[in-house]
């Protein structure tokens, strides 16, 4: 029989921090103590950057050349508009509502920035990156690149015109999301109007937790407010969200990824040696060539 899954913990935006000049973001893991580095497995990381407005720019925003290896980066974006490059020849930019999936793998050099034309004008900018884990079968796996824009997203629509659920990886309700990865996961951005209730269900076992990206929600019973993290517990299976006003929810379920977890800056490994084997990599040039 079902059981309601219960609230761990609501956590209040992180003090942010700058990650480049182009994304200041808040980390709710896995910065702080409630999640560290597996509670939400096999998510490692999430940076939020919380809206903001930049002001207009003729050289964009953003980081430059960078490596990264042994995982995914996921980027769901909001508000504002972002560029990507990376060394295996991939390119592409995001809008509202749009979400790139990059698989390093065994290792590339990338650069993000605010798409040109944005930066020329300025506005709004919010987004969502996550780092996703790859198991240690899978962390040499080849570079690859999805750019997921939001007509390609499964849809489910609730009833009475109350909002609707994108699905971005896994599947709600029988509507599947596009993205393809190599464990199981769901990702979801619920967009529900005022008084909307959406129930959800995950096996327990499944690490999961929600961002509230606009509006109020309450979270089986526990009011929570816009950028604020809510980390469910593994003890049930069911959580329920109802609206207060209108607003946007990002939810995040997967299978955890039981394997030891060694990460040092841009790298996520399961030991130390693989890290310094990916340090030397970069150093002798196997990551590719990338230009500023």
């Amino acid at each position: 029989m079902s059981s309601q899954r219960s609230v761990e913990a609501v956590i209040a935006p992180p003090p942010p921090h700058m990650v480049g000049d182009g994304f200041r973001v808040h980390n709710f893991f896995p910065g702080t103590k409630q999640i560290g580095k597996t509670r939400m497995s096999p998510f490692f990381m999430l940076d939020y950057g919380s809206k903001i407005d930049f002001s207009p720019k003729d050289e964009p925003r953003g980081v430059g050349v960078h490596p990264h290896a042994g995982f995914e980066t996921v980027t769901i974006a909001y508000h504002g508009k972002v560029a990507h490059h990376d060394s295996a020849g991939n390119s592409g930019i995001i809008g509202e509502g749009d979400v790139q999936w990059m698989t390093a793998g065994l290792g590339l050099l990338h650069k993000e920035y605010h798409e040109e034309e944005f930066s020329k004008k300025g506005g709004p900018f919010q987004m969502v990156q996550l780092w996703v884990n790859l198991p240690a079968k899978d962390k040499k796996t080849k570079p690859k690149y999805q750019e997921i824009t939001n007509s390609k997203m499964g849809r489910y629509n609730l009833p009475g015109e109350k909002g609707f659920v994108e699905v971005i990886a896994g599947e709600y309700n029988g509507v599947k999301g596009p993205a393809t990865t190599f464990t199981p996961i769901h990702a979801y951005n619920a967009r529900l109007k005022k008084d909307a209730k959406l129930d959800l269900s995950f096996p327990k076992e499944y690490n999961t937790g929600l961002l509230v990206i606009e509006g109020n929600v309450k979270v089986n019973g526990i009011n929570v407010h816009a950028d604020h993290f809510v980390l469910l517990k593994n003890d049930g299976e069911d959580l329920s969200i109802e609206t207060t006003e209108d607003s946007i929810i990002l939810i995040l379920s997967g299978e955890p990824i039981n394997e030891p977890i060694v990460a040092y800056g841009p790298f996520v490994m399961n030991t130390w040696e693989e890290i310094e084997k990916a340090i030397d990599d970069v150093n002798a040039g196997k990551f590719g060539v990338l230009a500023d």
